[in-house]
C-alpha cells in the first residue's frame, strides 16, 4: 500500500527494476500478477496525486494524445545507410579499401547481428528522453516520441546526461509476428507481409495505445550525436571509464544505461575470425527469435571513422555483410519486354506468386536474351528464384526435369514493345534505335531542362510531351534546332511565348559544366556529385578513366561504375551536346604559394571574423579546410574558447597556430 511519496517513488523504482529484467534481460523477478497488481497501486497514487508524477513512471509510457499526423523532426547528425558485401569477396574488397584509406591493417573489427526491421534514432538530454524519429531520409524522419514511449525496451530516462542520440532497430518477435497476423485475420483486417512491415506500421499509428498493444522491442546498434573527435567522453558520475575510444566499449556502455542487448555481438582481430561468426550467424539464423539479415562489421577504433570518412550514401567504416540468399521454387507464367531509359530491352519473368524471406515476389530480372538461351529458359518451366537483400530477385536454375511439354521458348524480340521500330540486335545487348520512342525521349527532355540541371524557363513536362507528341523533338539535340515557326503551331503557343522557349533553350550555350554534367542525367550522379567531377575534370571528363574518379571524395564503387557504363553507352551524345552547348568550365583562381598552401587545416574557437570567411580566404590561399582533426592535419588554428579540437590537436603533435599568428604569417607574406 502506497501510502506516501516516499512510498510512491520506492515504487516506481521497483516497477522500472522489474521491468528491466522482464523486458531487456528476459529473466523475469516476479509474476506477472504481482507486477500488475504494484502497477495498479502506482497508477491509483498517482490519479489522486496528479501534480507529482515522475515522468518516468512506466504508467506514463502510453498518452491519450491520438496524433492527426507526424512532424518532421530533423537529426542532429545524419542516419547514413549501410554499403551491403554479399560474399567473402565482396567483403575482402571492403577490407582492403580500409586498409588503403588508413594505409595500414592495424584495426580491429567490431561484430552485431544485423536486424531486419525500423531504425529509429533516440534523442537524449540531461538523461530524459525528448525525442524519438523515424530514419526518413536520413536527414529529416518523422517524430514518433510517444508511441516508442510505449517500447517497454527503450528507457525514458537514462544515466547519460550528455545530449547524444542512441540508434537502433525496431523489431517484432516471429512467435509475436505470427500472432498478430492470426488476430488481425480473425478481426478482417490485412495481414502484414513481414516482421519487419509489422514493426514499421506499428512504429507509424497515429494512436499510441495501438503501438503499446503491440509487442515491440528496441535494439541499439550505434551512437549519432556523442562521438567526437574519435571518442565519446563519457557524463555519468557512476560509469567508471570516461573516455571511451573503440565502439565495441561504446556499445557496452550503452547497453550498460538500461537497453537490451544483442546476442553474438564481439570484436575480431582478424578476417578468419570476422568469417567465422559470419558462418556462426548463418547456422544460427532461422533459430534467433527476430528476424535477421546479416551481421554488421564495423572498424571498432572510433578514431579511424573521420579518417576513413563517408561516400554520398555510406560511411566507408561499417558494411552490413549480408546473408546467403533465399531460394524458392516457383514457375514463369510469361516474359514481358521493358525499354530502359538508354534504350535498352530487358526481358522480365513474370513469376507465380511466392513468398521469399517474407516478401512476395512476383517478377525476376533474366538480365538479357542471351542469358535466356544460355540457360534454357521457357514460359512455364519450373525455376529456382533467388532473392538476397533488397536486390531484384533472379532466376539461378531451371528444373528441366519437371517439364511437360508444354513449356513454350521465349523468342528474341525484332521490334521495340513500346514504338514498335525495329531493334538492333548486338548479342547480349538489344536496343531500341529509334530515338522518337516514348520509352525514353520525353522523360530525358523533361530531366534535361529541370531547375538543377539546364534550367530551361518554359520547357516543364507538359511542353516536352507536346514538343515530342508533335515531331518537333526526337532527342535532347532536336532542343537546339525548334524555330519559333514551328512552334507557333502548336496548341497555345502563341508568337510570343515561341520566342521565348527559343531564347530560352539558346541562352543555355555556355552553361557552367555541373548543370551540363547533371543534365545527362546518370544514374547516382546529382549536383552535387556533378559539381566535384567538374572541378575535378572539366567538361573532358569522359574521357577520364574509373580509377580517376575513385580518387574523389565521396566517390564509392557503385557511382564509379554507373559514370563508366553511362559514357561507355553515350559517349557520342556526350560529344555532340559539348560541341551544341559548350558548357564552361569552373573558373580556377590562380593561387600564389603562401604558408597555407597544400596544408590541410582545422578551425576552431571563436574568432575575430566569421569562420566562413576565414575559412574561404584560407582556400584561395590554397589550403584544405577540414572538420576534424587528424595526424594529417598541418595546423589547428584557434581562438577564444577554443574547443576539443585543440585538446586532440595538442595530443596528436598537430601544429597549433593562435588566430593572432595565422594573421602574421599571411602578413608577412605580402
Amino acid at each position: 500500500m502506497i501510502k506516501d511519496y516516499n512510498d510512491y517513488k520506492k515504487a516506481v523504482d521497483t516497477l522500472k527494476t522489474w521491468a528491466y529484467h522482464y523486458y531487456v534481460l528476459d529473466n523475469p523477478l516476479v509474476t506477472d500478477e504481482e507486477y500488475d497488481r504494484l502497477y495498479h497501486e502506482v497508477e491509483k497514487y498517482e490519479n489522486e496525486n496528479p501534480d507529482k508524477i515522475d515522468p518516468s513512471s512506466p504508467t506514463q509510457r502510453v498518452g491519450d494524445v491520438v496524433l492527426e499526423g507526424f512532424e518532421k523532426a530533423k537529426h542532429l547528425t545524419r542516419m547514413w545507410s549501410m554499403e551491403d558485401v554479399f560474399n567473402e569477396n565482396d567483403f575482402l574488397d571492403w577490407v582492403g579499401r580500409v586498409k588503403r584509406l588508413l594505409g595500414h591493417s592495424d584495426f580491429s573489427f567490431y561484430i552485431e547481428p544485423k536486424f531486419d526491421g525500423a531504425s529509429l534514432n533516440l534523442v537524449y538530454e540531461n538523461g530524459k528522453l525528448i525525442r524519438a524519429e523515424t530514419r526518413g531520409d536520413g536527414e529529416i524522419g518523422e517524430d514518433v516520441t510517444l508511441n516508442a514511449k510505449t517500447i517497454n525496451s527503450i528507457p525514458l530516462e537514462i544515466k547519460e546526461k550528455s545530449l547524444i542520440e542512441i540508434r537502433g532497430e525496431v523489431v517484432i518477435k516471429k512467435e509475436d509476428f505470427d500472432k498478430l497476423n492470426e488476430e488481425r485475420i480473425k478481426n478482417g483486417e490485412p495481414t502484414f507481409a513481414n516482421p519487419r512491415n509489422a514493426a514499421a506500421g506499428s512504429l507509424r499509428q497515429l494512436d499510441p495505445k495501438i503501438t503499446a498493444k503491440r509487442p515491440l522491442i528496441f535494439y541499439p546498434w550505434g551512437v549519432g550525436k556523442g562521438i567526437e573527435n574519435g571518442e565519446f567522453r563519457v557524463n555519468n558520475d557512476e560509469y567508471s571509464k570516461k573516455i571511451i575510444t573503440k565502439y565495441s566499449e561504446l556499445m557496452e556502455y550503452v547497453y550498460s544505461l538500461g537497453f537490451k542487448a544483442p546476442p553474438k555481438r564481439g570484436v575480431c582481430k582478424d578476417i578468419p575470425c570476422v568469417e567465422k561468426k559470419y558462418n556462426e550467424f548463418i547456422d544460427l539464423r532461422d533459430s534467433f527469435e527476430v528476424m535477421l539479415d546479416g551481421m554488421v562489421v564495423k572498424v571498432d577504433e572510433l578514431k579511424y571513422h573521420d579518417i576513413l570518412g563517408y561516400t554520398q550514401k555510406y560511411p566507408r567504416w561499417m558494411v552490413a555483410y549480408k546473408f546467403p540468399a533465399i531460394e524458392k521454387e516457383t514457375i514463369i507464367e510469361d516474359v514481358i519486354v521493358q525499354v530502359g531509359r538508354t534504350g535498352v530491352l530487358t526481358p522480365v519473368a513474370v513469376l507465380k506468386p511466392v513468398e521469399i524471406g517474407g516478401v512476395i515476389v512476383e517478377r525476376a530480372t533474366l538480365h538479357n536474351f542471351d542469358e535466356i538461351e544460355r540457360m534454357d529458359i521457357r514460359i512455364g518451366d519450373h525455376v529456382i528464384v533467388i532473392r538476397s537483400g533488397d536486390v531484384i530477385p533472379k532466376i539461378t536454375k531451371v528444373l528441366e526435369w519437371k517439364r511437360t511439354g508444354d513449356e513454350k521458348p521465349i523468342p528474341r524480340p525484332t521490334h521495340c514493345p513500346v514504338c514498335g521500330a525495329e531493334v538492333l540486335d548486338e548479342g547480349a545487348i538489344i536496343k531500341c534505335q529509334n530515338l522518337s520512342c516514348p520509352a525514353r525521349v520525353v522523360n530525358t527532355i523533361i530531366y534535361f531542362a529541370s531547375k538543377n540541371c539546364l534550367d530551361i524557363e518554359g520547357l516543364g513536362e507538359s511542353v516536352a510531351k507536346l514538343l515530342y507528341e508533335h515531331g518537333l523533338v526526337k532527342d535532347v539535340t532536336d532542343l537546339f534546332e525548334l524555330r519559333v515557326e514551328d512552334l507557333e503551331k502548336l496548341p497555345l503557343f502563341a508568337r510570343k511565348k515561341a520566342e521565348n522557349l527559343v531564347n530560352a533553350i539558346k541562352s543555355k550555350v555556355g552553361v557552367e559544366c555541373w548543370r551540363f554534367v547533371n543534365a545527362l542525367g546518370i544514374e547516382h550522379i546529382g549536383e552535387v556529385a556533378s559539381k566535384k567531377i567538374c572541378e575535378k575534370f572539366g567538361v573532358e571528363f569522359y574521357k577520364h578513366s574509373p580509377e580517376e574518379f575513385e580518387e574523389i571524395e565521396g566517390f564509392g564503387p557503385e557511382m564509379v561504375k554507373s559514370i563508366a557504363e553511362y559514357i561507355r553507352v553515350n559517349k557520342e551524345k556526350i560529344e555532340k551536346l559539348i560541341e551544341i552547348l559548350k558548357p564552361k568550365n569552373l573558373e580556377k583562381k590562380e593561387i600564389q604559394t603562401t604558408p597555407f598552401t597544400g596544408k590541410t587545416v582545422v578551425l576552431t574557437g571563436t574568432m575575430s571574423k566569421p569562420r566562413s570567411e576565414i575559412k574561404k580566404m584560407l582556400e584561395d590561399m590554397g589550403a584544405k579546410v577540414s572538420s576534424s582533426v587528424s595526424k594529417k592535419t598541418d595546423f589547428v588554428i584557434y581562438g577564444e574558447d577554443a574547443g576539443s579540437k585543440y585538446d586532440k590537436a595538442k595530443k596528436l603533435g598537430v601544429g597549433l597556430l593562435s588566430e593572432e599568428e595565422m594573421w602574421k604569417m599571411i602578413e608577412s607574406e605580402k
